[in-house]
């Protein structure tokens, strides 16, 4: 609280008399003297306060006449009227985002790839959090490296080794998230208009930033049974001049599909041969369900062609925007790239993950939380190939948290989904998944929330609806 001026003793009493109408206009106030005498303050101190009734326009002065009340002057404000039109937003967007990320209840959402309330390690997190603040203080509040703390990288790269991934730390960028990772990753490599090739099936969060740098996308199928169609890739890179691959070889979103070893070997070959960035997402592959996480594109990577990023936020909790992007050849266009979307990633988010990575909390949380996801996959599969329609198939995952649905062609999946929405059973639909119309039969089922006795009644009645429409 600000220490008061002395000559407040006797400015306040003056201000509250002309505004109560005590004191009139032109009616001349004490004497410095008087003032002086009357509230025991220096001469200096009296005339300070004169001089700031002066400034807000409540009296003024007379060169040997003293002080007089100038009256109450009424501003003349105008009044702006301003209309705003209304905020136009683009209806396709803004509809995906509701598909992608809307949630009812635990129980009645299926459509958004994070941990539930329920899964989130709350206490480890909070515990953590306050750890950190009551360490680091103030620092907390000052600029971080725009590459991130050396510390965190140097983790990150040695969690990666233990994979059989080597990584340099010191091309290694720290990020808001996998998504503002991805964009540092293609801006690095591409310029509006440049082809690049995705998956298909491909979450919408991609095709998004794809489309938002007005790049041209070809995309490759991802089969159940063989997963990446090499050949078909193969192919396309002959007829096409493409500037970057973006692929989740590990639990594939939405599909679930592992890449084999032998095809990101094959895509790995591809690449070299026609010389463009494969940029790889390695948000998933923690979340093996097997006995070992596999393998990344990366790994395999002798000539430095793959970039990898991946995020904290699938594996934690997703308000904690952390991810990172290993640049390794793209590194300086990378930094420049990231350092124009904003000077520094969180502090406090930065210290959290690195103080979970120095110790065994995080990997004795990763191993309760795959179990709990394996579990509920092996549920909700079980629920749904028994409730849907004969004709329907739904993936068995190895890992992360996508199902990839698949109703009989004659479903009449207008009515699904409305069905879907008026009792609130949030599932994503297969048209979000792709710039084309090749998933109008599919949906994605997340089992990131835990599975309750009203989740299980939610995903039978919609299996029976599905029946009801078939024609």
């Amino acid at each position: 609280m600000m220490k008061p001026y002395k000559y407040e003793i006797f400015t306040d009493e003056i201000e509250k008399q002309i505004y109560s109408g005590v004191l009139q206009e032109n009616e001349r106030l004490p004497s410095v003297r008087d003032i002086k005498e009357k509230y025991k303050l220096s001469t200096s101190s009296v005339q300070s306060g004169f001089e700031y009734l002066i400034i807000k326009g409540l009296i003024r002065s007379y060169p040997r006449s003293g002080y007089f009340v100038t009256g109450i002057q009424e501003e003349n404000i105008p009044e702006i009227k301003t209309k705003f039109p209304a905020v136009v937003r683009d209806k396709a967007f803004t509809k995906n985002i509701m598909l992608t990320s809307k949630r009812t209840s635990e129980f009645s959402s299926f459509n958004s790839a994070a941990p539930g309330d329920l899964l989130i390690p709350q206490k480890l997190i909070l515990r953590t959090m306050q750890e950190v603040i009551r360490e680091k203080g103030a620092s907390l509040l000052r600029y971080y490296p725009s590459n991130g703390l050396e510390l965190l990288r140097k983790h990150i790269a040695k969690q990666m080794g233990a994979y059989g991934c080597i990584l340099n730390p010191d091309e290694i960028i720290i990020t808001d998230g996998a998504l503002q990772a991805l964009t540092i990753a293609l801006k690095s490599v591409t310029k509006a208009g440049d082809v690049v090739a995705v998956e298909s099936p491909c979450v919408f969060s991609v095709l998004e930033v794809l489309a938002h740098l007005e790049l041209k996308v070809i995309e490759v199928p991802v089969h159940y049974k063989t997963g990446f169609d090499t050949e078909y890739f193969q192919k396309i890179c002959k007829e096409n001049k493409i500037s970057a691959l973006v692929t989740t070889p590990n639990f594939h979103n939405p599909t679930g599909v592992v890449m084999n070893d032998g095809a990101k070997k094959e895509i790995l070959s591809i690449a070299e041969t026609h010389q463009f960035c494969i940029i790889e997402n390695d948000m998933y592959s923690d979340l093996y369900f097997e006995d070992e996480r596999p393998k990344s594109i990366k790994s395999f990577d002798k000539k430095g062609i793959v970039m990898m990023y991946s995020s904290f936020s699938k594996t934690l909790a997703p308000g904690i925007r952390l991810g990172w992007l290993y640049a390794g050849n793209f590194y300086a266009k990378s930094e420049r790239v990231r350092f124009a979307l904003g000077r520094t990633v969180s502090p406090i988010y930065q210290e959290l993950v690195l103080k979970l990575l120095q110790g065994s909390s995080y990997e004795r949380h990763l191993r309760v939380f795959r179990k709990k996801l394996s579990q509920q996959a092996v549920q909700i599969v079980d629920i749904v190939r028994k409730s849907f329609p004969e004709g329907s198939y739904f993936h068995r995952p190895r890992g992360g948290y996508s199902i990839w649905g698949q109703l009989p062609e004659n479903t009449d999946m207008k009515r699904f989904y409305q069905y879907c929405e008026e009792h609130q059973i949030l599932f994503t639909p297969g048209h979000t998944f792709s710039f084309n119309d090749n998933y109008q039969s599919h949906f994605r089922i997340i089992f990131a929330e835990r599975i309750t006795s009203e989740s299980i009644i939610l995903l039978k009645n919609a299996g029976r609806k599905a029946k009801e429409l078939q024609f």
